[in-house]
């Protein structure tokens, strides 16, 4: 039954993929004329507008028949459907053989590390899987302070070396003005 379930999602993704191919992209109206129009799709909503009208030579406008097949419509590309977690509680709700989870953007990091551990038992895809960064410090065994203390005396050092700039001389009407400052 599964087998047959994965064909099915995979023929209507080639279906879908297909129907994306004859779709035309859609610009926002006007915007291949000015550059302060960005190309994402606003509706025409002018009295005399002519993609509104559907005048001929004009570009075409979004509709439903642009739409794909219904069994595609929110499934990810890899055909998994998608399913929005933000706790471990709701791991409990999904079929692991249909669905796949994202993690929500809201997640912290403590909260996600408990997420991926209960999925990764329940064998569960996890479609924005990001493997969380350990400090190299940690690694060498090296503390954030022996670091600032061996940072220190280099930046001293550069700071030393640098040559001073010497000031240029100070043009006629400068020195003119310093000049009547001094009498007054």
């Amino acid at each position: 039954m599964a087998d047959q379930e994965k064909a099915v999602r995979r023929k209507t993704l080639r279906i879908r993929a297909s129907v994306k191919k004859s779709k035309p992209s859609f610009l926002r109206p006007e915007s291949w004329r000015y550059t302060r129009l960005k190309e994402s799709w606003r509706r025409p909503r002018g009295l005399d507008h002519k993609m509104r009208r559907k005048f001929k030579g004009w570009p075409a406008t979004v509709n439903v028949g642009y739409r794909g097949p219904k069994a595609a419509r929110e499934l990810h590309p890899s055909g998994w459907r998608e399913v929005l977690v933000y706790n471990t509680d709701e791991l409990g709700q999904i079929d692991p053989k249909t669905q796949a989870i994202r993690i929500a953007h809201a997640v912290g990091k403590r909260k996600r590390i408990k997420i991926i551990a209960e999925a990764r038992k329940r064998k569960m895809r996890i479609l924005n899987l990001k493997q969380a960064k350990e400090p190299a410090e940690e690694e060498k065994g090296e503390t954030a302070e022996e670091k600032e203390q061996e940072a220190k005396p280099e930046e001293t050092q550069k700071i030393e070396e640098t040559p001073k700039k010497e000031e240029p001389e100070a043009s006629k009407k400068t020195q003119k003005r310093k000049a009547r400052s001094k009498k007054q």
